[in-house]
């Protein structure tokens, strides 16, 4: 006969693991079926994104375009592709694949959340440049309207992102850059960065090396089918032209002239001793280094020396308000000084 204490424990046990997997809302099989759904939103929301980049830059998507941008199978790919169809989001006609206006308002506003989001990231954390645009991506999808509304208010309705990426409206209207490639200009000629490309990552994690960032102010030396060579920022730099096809800018009007002058010197040039007035501190510096940097009395006017390096050459102490403050070479490279006595 069976023990009776032992069949309620087996009963309670089998109860309990019958709540683990089912149970509404909370259960294993439940999550995974709000997981799986996730995840096909999340699908169908960057197969938005490909469908527009693709017809903004007057491309033609494809069945294997869109599986390879979003590294899925060819069958998940046309399975996909038949969902979207079904919910009204994408018309294929004469094989060609476009966006419905639903569609094309639904990736509009997914482009506004990861657009939305690297801002925020650029202006209120401490994440590098070159982490924007992936935890954007993962931010993006989780964005109701009302959500997306209250961050762009937040951020003060911005119309483009730290890369110079229009962000759109609430109706889906944006003011495009304007820019053109960097290679359009002719040596001697100046123009103004509006737009770096993120996308491959690769790509601009070279340019977010380099130190540039929309607002700068750029003259062409050499432009040859294998390099353009430029200055930006009072530095000289060199890229092959299909790297350069990254950069947007828009010709400023001045005649040509020397390479655009330096406003001041960098704090990080001052030699121990030299004392210097800071005119500027550089828009590639944002969110938490910025800020940090002001509350330290880094501001325009402000007098500051180089007191002494660290036994290693870097970081290097600076005397700015009467107090000691210990900065890194790329920070220090950020703040525009002229010198004085």
């Amino acid at each position: 006969m069976p023990d009776p204490l032992l069949s309620l424990l087996l009963a309670l046990f089998i109860a309990a693991l019958l709540a683990g997997l089912f149970w509404p809302q909370w259960g294993l099989y439940h999550r995974l079926q709000r997981q799986r759904r996730q995840d096909d939103r999340v699908l169908r929301e960057d197969a938005l994104k490909h469908l527009h980049r693709a017809q903004r830059y007057g491309r033609r998507p494809t069945l294997q375009s869109l599986a390879g941008d979003l590294q899925i199978s060819l069958n998940r790919a046309a399975h996909l592709l038949e969902e979207m169809a079904q919910l009204g989001l994408v018309g294929v006609g004469n094989g060609d694949l476009a966006l419905t206006p639903a569609g094309a308002a639904a990736a509009l506003h997914i482009i506004r959340a990861h657009r939305l989001w690297e801002l925020y990231l650029a202006e209120h954390t401490g994440f590098e440049e070159t982490e924007w645009h992936g935890r954007a991506e993962q931010l993006e999808h989780a964005m109701a309207p009302d959500d997306l509304e209250a961050l762009a208010l937040q951020l003060g309705n911005p119309t483009h992102d730290p890369h110079g990426d229009p962000i759109p409206d609430a109706a889906g209207q944006y003011v495009a850059h304007g820019g053109q490639p960097l290679t359009t200009l002719a040596p001697g000629e100046r123009g103004q960065i509006v737009h770096l490309e993120d996308e491959p990552e690769v790509v601009y994690a070279q340019l977010a090396a380099l130190g540039l960032h929309p607002g700068q102010r750029v003259e062409v030396i050499e432009r040859s089918a294998g390099r353009v060579r430029f200055w930006a920022n009072g530095d000289e730099h060199v890229l092959a032209p299909l790297l350069a096809l990254n950069i947007s800018v828009q010709p400023l009007p001045e005649p040509a002239a020397a390479p655009a002058p330096i406003v001041g010197e960098r704090l990080s040039d001052l030699r121990p001793g030299e004392w210097g007035e800071v005119t500027a501190i550089s828009r590639a510096c944002r969110g938490s280094d910025r800020r940090r940097l002001l509350d330290l009395g880094v501001l325009p006017g402000a007098r500051v020396q180089a007191a002494f390096a660290s036994p290693g050459g870097d970081p290097t102490a600076y005397l700015i308000r009467d107090t000691l403050i210990a900065l890194r070479r790329d920070q220090a490279g950020m703040i525009s000084v002229v010198k004085s006595q």
